[in-house]
């Protein structure tokens, strides 16, 4: 693993730690029980995916939870900053993961061909 790996996955992982706090601190109660899953950098470092969990919410609760994560994004930005003594943070961008939905819509399918 290169040097420039090792950053980068080092960012990641202080990420997951450090967003659930920064939306902790927030004023809006239903942002404090966001559960974070994934945290993915892009090489430079400027821009990170931030995977939700989406078991709990309805369509139209993961739209409004996406809508009010986009508005507190900069104060969560600033928060890792401070944090860490950054520089720059990367620029989040909140989505919900659906790669458990479709894992579980392949092993599905899976077993209805192994029944038949």
């Amino acid at each position: 693993m290169t040097e420039a790996a090792i950053k980068i996955k080092r960012t990641e992982s202080i990420l997951v730690e450090l967003i659930p706090e920064a939306l902790s601190t927030l004023n809006d109660k239903r942002l404090h029980e966001i559960g974070i899953i994934e945290v993915i950098c892009s090489k430079g470092r400027s821009d990170a995916k931030v995977y939700i969990d989406p078991s709990f919410y309805t369509e139209d609760e993961k739209k409004i939870y996406l809508k009010q994560l986009r508005k507190a994004r900069p104060i969560v930005e600033d928060y890792c900053m401070k944090d860490q003594g950054w520089f720059k943070c990367p620029k989040l961008a909140f989505i919900f993961d659906e790669q458990l939905k479709k894992t579980q819509t392949i092993e599905e399918l899976f077993k209805k061909i192994a029944k038949d």
